[in-house]
Parts: structure tokens; C-alpha cells; sequence
């Protein structure tokens, strides 16, 4: 019985480096985004936006 034995491509294995890159990136932004939406400044700009949706004008 005989086997092949293949080199490897010089590409072989880049869509999984691919993929680790964008994985990364992906939460990196991820934690970026959470630290802005839970910083004071958002948190009150969006309470005073959704008080001022609830006021009935008299």
C-alpha cells in the first residue's frame, strides 16, 4: 500500500489566522463599545432622552 505524503500549501492554515484576527478584533470593539454605553455621560444622556420621550406636554 503506498501513501502520498503532501507538502503543505504556503497558504494552508490562513483562514483559521484569519479567523483569530477577527475574533479578536470583533471583542476588542466589543469592550470598547461596553465602556462607552456604561460611561455616566451615556447612561444620563439616555435617561434625560427617555424622560423627556415619557413627559406629556401641558
Amino acid at each position: 500500500m503506498r501513501t502520498s505524503h503532501r507538502s503543505p500549501a504556503p497558504d494552508d492554515g490562513s483562514t483559521t489566522v484569519e479567523y483569530a484576527i477577527v475574533t479578536v478584533a470583533v471583542a476588542a470593539f466589543a469592550a470598547v463599545l461596553y465602556t462607552l454605553l456604561t460611561g455616566d455621560s451615556v447612561v444620563s444622556w439616555l435617561t434625560s432622552l427617555v424622560m423627556k420621550a415619557l413627559t406629556v406636554p401641558s
